[in-house]
């Protein structure tokens, strides 16, 4: 049976690495599930602006952007189902982001964690 969803939203996500090549993840608060900082698109934002809010609003640090990466919007990899039983099918815009500023300061409502990982050490329990 196919999935039902009903909304579709603008979505960012940020890769963003260290020095030594780590990739940053955040642990969300929502799902509970390690992944790159990423978010929703709100109204009268542009994407890029929406990158920069969502990695401070989810870890405490300011970025620039670093390139475009792409846009995805295949439903195969999109479509995301919430632990509330919402259904959402997201275009999401994924940019390189770097670290300008700021410091680790993350909103408990928004992750549980943030940490660097080694691209070939990443969690197990990744969104």
């Amino acid at each position: 049976m196919a999935l039902e969803y009903k909304s579709i939203h603008p979505g960012v996500a940020i890769i963003i690495f260290d020095d030594n090549g780590s990739v940053l993840l955040q642990k969300r608060a929502d799902v509970g599930l390690w992944g790159i900082p990423s978010g929703h698109v709100e109204p009268g934002e542009t994407v890029e602006q929406a990158a920069k809010r969502e990695v401070l609003e989810e870890t405490g640090y300011h970025i620039s952007i670093e390139k475009l990466i792409g846009v995805y919007s295949d439903p195969a990899s999109q479509v995301f189902t919430y632990p509330d039983g919402r259904v959402v099918h997201f275009i999401t815009t994924y940019f390189l982001g770097k670290i300008n500023g700021g410091s680790l300061n993350m909103d408990p409502i928004e992750s549980l964690d943030v940490a660097f990982f080694p691209v070939n050490a990443l969690p197990k329990a990744l969104f």
